[in-house]
């Protein structure tokens, strides 16, 4: 088994006499040498075989995670401040900082790869902390407490007790970075007897069903030696005593000393070495240290017999033979820790003893009703374990997010489960054109109310939707759907909980996080982590991995970046100069945690998609790593939905200026590709402010004189602002659950405030099933869906803007062969409006949110749905159309065809 720590190993060579060969049949040894070399990601991940061509595309992009490269090698295509070179800005304090930051990244890895044999194992720290199954019938257990001086496991299968399943000394019991292990040994049944070998194994996933093949140990062994030696080479195999007792002979002579008594003081090994070898010349199977810290040796052998040996492979399918099936397992064992057991991990520190949540749980069931947490092992017989059926979909070149959270996503007054989800939700997310589900609040949590992000158990599914097993089967049936699942991860900050969470998880203030007023959130009470220390760094990679590994997730949306890449937390004015991203109030820890996580997810996993969630646009957080850029794939800009809640909420309509609102939404151009828009999240939903649905419709009384013309408005400025949100920017757009049909009430999650109502904390899905505004507006957000899915809008270049116009409030674009005009006006109509546009030819309108089947009146009738270009110069272009445009409209038209005049 692979381990993720360096751990001091003694290693004893002894010395082998046998008669030295005579020069007619031996030649002039070699010198091999062994060295304790670093090991390579690259070696680590590639497994599957692959063409010339891909091999030398991933050997290019794995080129920096060599752990043997040398100066000069490794900075090859490296350049900190390339993405600054290339957007000509000159800024010589930030471009020192991105310099002295990436020399930082250097002795970072540098650090790691002391301690880890490669960036891999550094991030797959799950497949040894935490509880594991091990073959030889047992369960291992692995803790890292350093600031403890006893570890435990309370369990109900031992009554609780905090000595029965303890760590024990010299057994690997505890280490010098704080690392604790126990072992869980299985319980021999009533009448069994041992195992005849110390190292039985038995199969209990792969191959479980596989019984005892009725071959002797004795018989196996014997395979594997005459498979393996030649005749006369397991000479001493078989007589384990016939060197000792020559040597012996040699040394003492036949009647040498036979007691302890009368041997008297013999020379070390090293001097009675030197001493034979000056009278019969040096050995040509001596094993030398040549003073060098257990890492180079110099061994000589017969090369013949070297080569011999190399070409072996080791008998290891005998060894395999020996291991017995599940079913012989279970007839002999009772399990040391019995599926869906309750524990915890009981620490004896200097304040005292404690009992925790283990850090590495993956099953929790936090607290509840006045009960106290616990973890739960979760180890189901692999014949009831979850089993994938579908592979992840192929990555699009535009994305379209659906935005979900599992415990609202139901229609009554309950916490939803996964299953519920996916037996209900999945189908009408794929019915509603989306290619994407990005869910929130599905790690473990304590607090319901907080949404999920005081995570409290970050290796765990919240159990109050379901068990593992549960979540799986989402995921796979969102994948059989063919739907990406991307998870919002929270690494920036972590609950202040102590029973539940990390906060004081070994008795000390500064195990997970940093001590003092920089070890708390500025305004929220959470915890902030300590990415200057490895074992963190190994705890954070390793927990982006393992929802890879385990649940198959396909992104991470990185929330709130910036409370982790200031030490203000984000909370202060930036007015855009650079210094403010490279002063003294910059964590420049967190920053590399940030660029290594993205270098190993993007290595490890090439498919991954991560995207940033940052307040304060940090420069060059969509830049790749090796040229001075944080290395996420998307960014998301959170701009945009601000502005238009500011504009529905505080600005008269015929005041709205749409120079703002190009600029917002577009943002940075030279970023644009990158760009994540979304014109409400579920922020504007559960955040204790007001859907635009409910800012739109919730004050519209149904009796009053203007109700239909309220109702038009809201709808219409409804889908106008998705469409242009949609259509307007970068590659990527995400709606939240509901907010596409006009959902008319936000989240209010059960607190004392509402005495802990679920009233609506649910989705309305049974306005979609009546005639009306609902069913309206989700029938014009499928067909926007449509039109990116039939004419890739969102993969096509970006946007030429040729009007935009603040006193007739009218907006127009063109992005490919397509179209978008939009009318914002709130009272002025326009019947022949002339838009500018390059090509002479035919344009047909494909998308019209004036229709009536989307709740709009249907001004333009169907011969109004072909337009012919205009020889004349408009917005600087040669030629343009006459549309009619209504007053809150917007057209999408494409060009059908090109007139050459």
């Amino acid at each position: 088994m692979t381990t993720t720590l360096s751990i001091p190993l003694n290693i004893f060579f002894f010395h082998q006499i046998q008669t030295t060969p005579t020069s007619s049949n031996f030649q002039q040894p070699q010198t091999v040498t062994f060295s304790r070399r670093k090991t390579t990601l690259k070696t680590a991940c590639s497994g599957s075989q692959e063409n010339p061509q891909q091999h030398q595309k991933k050997q290019k992009k794995k080129k920096e995670f060599n752990t043997n490269d040398t100066d000069s090698d490794g900075e090859k295509g490296y350049d900190p401040v390339g993405f600054l070179v290339k957007r000509g800005i000159s800024h010589k304090a930030f471009a020192q900082f991105l310099r002295e930051r990436h020399k930082a990244l250097k002795d970072l890895k540098d650090e790691i790869l002391k301690r880890h044999m490669n960036f891999k194992i550094m991030a797959s720290g799950f497949e040894l902390l935490g509880m594991h199954r091990h073959p030889e019938h047992r369960v291992d257990y692995m803790e890292w407490a350093p600031g403890a001086r006893y570890c435990a496991i309370t369990a109900d299968f031992n009554d609780w007790s905090a000595t029965e399943n303890c760590a024990r000394e010299h057994y690997f019991g505890h280490d010098d970075y704080g690392y604790w292990f126990i072992i869980l040994e299985d319980k021999l049944r009533e009448g069994e007897e041992p195992d005849e070998l110390y190292f039985q194994q038995y199969n209990y996933v792969d191959d479980y069903d596989k019984g005892d093949s009725g071959v002797t140990v004795e018989e196996l062994f014997k395979k594997a030696n005459d498979e393996y030696w030649q005749p006369g080479e397991d000479r001493y195999l078989k007589n384990h005593f016939e060197v000792p007792a020559k040597l012996y002979e040699q040394m003492f002579g036949p009647n040498g000393p036979q007691t302890i008594e009368e041997l008297g003081d013999i020379p070390d090994a090293e001097t009675r070495y030197k001493e034979w070898a000056a009278k019969n010349g040096p050995s040509p199977y001596a094993v030398i240290d040549e003073g060098k810290n257990y890492d180079i040796f110099n061994v000589k052998v017969d090369p013949e017999w070297h080569e011999r040996i190399r070409a072996l492979k080791p008998p290891i399918a005998y060894w395999l033979e020996t291991r017995k099936g599940r079913k012989a397992w279970l007839k002999k064992y009772m399990p040391g820790i019995p599926h869906g057991s309750k524990y915890r991990v009981y620490f004896n520190t200097p304040n005292g003893p404690l009992e925790r949540v283990p850090a590495w749980a993956t099953y929790v069931q936090p607290e509840l009703d006045g009960r106290q947490a616990y973890a739960i092992h979760w180890e189901p017989p692999p014949e009831d374990a979850y089993k994938w059926k579908n592979k992840s979909p192929k990555v699009p070149k535009s994305l379209r997010i659906y935005e979900a959270h599992i415990g609202i996503s139901g229609s009554e007054p309950k916490i939803s489960s996964f299953n519920d989800f996916t037996d209900k939700v999945l189908p009408y997310i794929k019915k509603a054109g989306y290619n994407a589900i990005q869910l929130i609040g599905v790690v473990e949590h304590k607090d319901y109310f907080t949404v999920g992000y005081r995570v409290t158990n970050f290796y765990a599914t919240s159990s109050r939707y379901g068990t593992p097993d549960d979540f799986k089967r989402l995921v796979d049936e969102a994948h059989g759907l063919g739907l990406l699942v991307f998870m919002e991860i929270v690494h920036s900050y972590a609950a202040a909980d102590e029973m539940v969470g990390l906060s004081l998880f070994d008795g000390s203030n500064d195990c997970f996080f940093h001590s003092g007023k920089r070890g708390q959130h500025k305004f929220w009470g959470t915890r902030m982590f300590k990415y200057g220390d490895l074992d963190v760094l190994h705890f954070l990679l390793s927990n982006l991995s393992w929802w890879i590994e385990e649940y198959q997730i396909d992104g991470y949306q990185f929330h709130s970046l910036s409370s982790m890449i200031y030490t203000h937390n984000g909370f202060a004015s930036f007015t855009g100069d650079l210094e403010e991203y490279s002063n003294q109030y910059v964590d420049r820890e967190a920053l590399l945690y940030l660029i290594m996580a993205n270098e190993i997810l993007h290595v490890l996993y090439p498919n991954i998609v991560t995207i940033a969630e940052d307040a304060t646009y940090y420069p060059g957080l969509c830049e790749p790593t090796s040229q001075g850029g944080l290395g996420f794939d998307y960014y998301v800009n959170l701009s945009a939905p601000e502005m238009w809640s500011t504009f529905l909420e505080t600005v008269p309509d015929h005041e709205w200026s749409m120079t703002k609102i190009v600029n917002t939404l577009v943002s940075k151009k030279e970023n644009a590709d990158k760009m994540l828009l979304y014109a409400e999240n579920h922020n504007q939903s559960i955040s204790g402010r007001r859907s635009f649905a409910e800012i739109l419709f919730g004050e519209v009384d149904e009796h009053s004189e203007n109700y239909k013309e309220s109702l038009l408005r809201g709808s219409s400025l409804h889908k106008m602002i998705r469409l242009i949100t949609l259509t307007i920017g970068g590659r990527a757009y995400m709606n939240f659950m509901g907010n596409e049909f006009g959902h008319p009430k936000s989240v209010e999650f059960p607190t004392s405030s509402n005495d802990f109502s679920y009233s609506l904390a649910n989705r309305q899905w049974d306005l979609l099933e009546k005639d009306g505004i609902h069913r309206d507006l989700f029938t014009f957000d499928k067909d926007m869906m449509k039109l990116d899915e039939k004419e890739r809008v969102l993969s096509r270049v970006f946007p030429i803007f040729h009007h935009v116009n603040d006193s007739s409030m009218v907006i127009s674009y063109v992005r490919g062969p397509l179209l978008f005009i939009f009318n914002f006006h709130p009272t002025e109509s326009y019947d022949s409006y002339a838009v500018g546009v390059e090509e002479a030819g035919e344009y047909q309108l494909i998308l019209n949110t004036d229709e009536i089947k989307y709740a709009g009146q249907g001004i333009l009738k169907e011969d109004q749905y072909f337009q012919r270009t205009i020889s004349r110069r408009v917005d600087g272009h040669r030629n343009c159309i006459e549309v009619q445009l209504p007053s809150r409209t917007a057209q999408v038209y494409k060009l059908k065809r090109i007139l050459r005049i």
